[in-house]
């Protein structure tokens, strides 16, 4: 298995180590396989008896060839061991007939992102060697919240690697800017920027396209490279939990060996939806895909139209994860639709003035699989209250945007196959927001609205961020977004 950048129509091979070492393209690109490998109905009744890491060491296998199956399983194993994920890997709730909770969130920093940020230092580490790469793996990392505590978490000191976080400093929650700026590890560093996640982004790919910055670092010992799900060694253990989620479905009986299921993710940046397509592309039998947006609904009116527009306005939401409008892994899909020119040129068009539309044959092949809905504040807070109320689910606000856009595509539809909806974060990330939400009333400042939260439902605060309140603020930098190739060398 070999990969190639989104962009260029030489089709450069490359392998699966050097493209985790590398993250982006020279380019600008985005890496991707040069097939896709398939599993059969069998495979997966097989996949179905075995353990999480088992699942994940096949599944990574079939993509990452230069790696063994041993040395997968073993980085596995260390992942997703009890001690970081206590009430195991993702495990299946059900909500109501037909509705279920993938709860991505059980790891160390209670977020999605722990489930492919676990595993990728592992296998960076392996890619160093494997390449015989000397120098030291600088990870820059752009986060809209969660992203950035799960990296910083998976590389604090991991040998050989150092890695800086950039966060808009008025994007994320409470809680999230807590988690980041309490950080430890000797080799990590966290800055907040004037601006949103698109700036942090956008910086952080400026960085990356800068031959005279990655040239001055190479010579003080440094190599970039990428944790976001612009990297291939971040988005490829996503497509695990999806093949995860069908098996738990089989095991208790819910649905048969073959029969579809749909799934409704909630997204902004567009990887953790795109994993679900590549899953089905290699023979998952998914229908419906639900792509779940918040008022920063540039996805859902792309799905509809074709048109890609992120001029407009910039929403803060209660689910600021999703608080994007340039989506990264959108090339990915673009490239698997329209081939390496449209996509080159959609994405030239979007540099240079924020809008692209793709031809009607693409449109027409996104709509095959892809479905958008968006839902607002209310949508949200309305759809986590009656999660609570009425099946005894408490869902955080990213979770709720995906229900709301469940609901309403349920409704338009008719469609009875069984819905998995993606839960992407702890509730209590978002504590104030939830309670709001349930009792309409505000939470208390702070941390405050976590035992608020815990009073009121029962549910024990997630173990990653009890006390957070009481650690030490490691981080306190804040920069123009133009500066941050400053605080990148300063860090150097």
């Amino acid at each position: 298995m070999m990969f190639f950048s989104t962009r260029d129509s030489e089709k450069k091979l490359y392998s699966a180590s050097q493209v985790i070492k590398q993250g982006l393209a020279d380019d600008g690109g985005l890496f991707v396989p040069d097939s896709i490998p398939s599993v059969t109905l069998e495979e997966i009744a097989e996949l179905a008896d075995r353990s999480y890491p088992e699942k994940a060491a096949t599944i990574l296998s079939k993509f990452l060839s230069d790696y063994t199956y041993d040395e997968l399983l073993e980085d596995a194993s260390a992942a997703y061991c009890e001690s970081s994920f206590p009430d195991g890997a993702a495990p299946l709730k059900k909500i109501k007939d037909g509705t279920y909770s993938l709860e991505l969130w059980r790891g160390p920093t209670a977020a999605f992102k722990d489930m492919a940020l676990q595993i990728m230092p592992r296998l960076l580490s392996r890619a160093l060697v494997k390449t015989g790469e000397q120098n030291t793996a600088l990870i820059l990392v752009a986060t809209s919240g969660d992203t950035g505590k799960a990296a910083l978490e998976g590389h604090k000191d991991v040998d050989k690697v150092k890695i800086m976080v950039f966060y808009p400093v008025d994007g994320v929650s409470k809680v999230q800017k807590l988690q980041m700026v309490t950080q430890m590890g000797n080799n990590v560093n966290v800055c907040a920027i004037k601006g949103n996640f698109d700036d942090a982004q956008t910086g952080v790919k400026k960085i990356f396209s800068d031959s005279v910055a990655k040239e001055k670092l190479l010579e003080n010992g440094y190599v970039l490279s990428s944790a976001n799900s612009i990297n291939w060694g971040r988005l490829a253990p996503q497509i695990v939990y999806y093949f995860h989620a069908y098996c738990e479905l089989l095991k208790t009986g819910e649905i048969a060996l073959g029969d579809k299921i749909n799934v409704c993710v909630p997204t902004g940046n567009f990887g953790n939806i795109f994993a679900a397509y590549l899953a089905k592309l290699m023979g998952l039998p998914i229908d419906k895909m639900v792509c779940a947006s918040n008022s920063n609904n540039v996805l859902t009116d792309f799905i509809s139209t074709g048109v890609y527009d992120r001029n407009r306005k910039f929403h803060l939401t209660m689910s600021p994860s999703m608080d994007i409008l340039i989506s990264s892994n959108l090339e990915r899909l673009l490239y698997f639709t329209a081939g390496t020119e449209e996509t080159r040129d959609c994405m030239k068009k979007l540099s240079e003035s924020g809008r692209y539309e793709v031809s009607e044959s693409v449109k027409a092949a996104i709509k095959e699989n892809f479905i958008g809905y968006c839902a607002d504040e209310d949508e949200t807070a309305k759809a986590l209250r009656a999660c609570y109320n009425d099946n005894g689910y408490l869902a955080d606000t990213h979770t709720s945007v995906a229900l709301a856009c469940a609901d309403k595509y349920l409704a338009d539809s008719k469609d009875d196959t069984k819905m998995v909806v993606v839960s992407t974060a702890s509730p209590y990330k978002f504590a104030a927001d939830v309670y709001k939400s349930i009792t309409g009333k505000d939470a208390a400042d702070g941390t405050g609205a976590l035992d608020q939260l815990e009073a009121l439902s029962g549910m024990e605060i997630s173990y990653p961020l009890k006390d957070l309140d009481k650690r030490a603020v490691n981080f306190s930098t804040v920069v123009d977004a133009d500066k941050m190739l400053d605080e990148v060398y300063k860090f150097m």
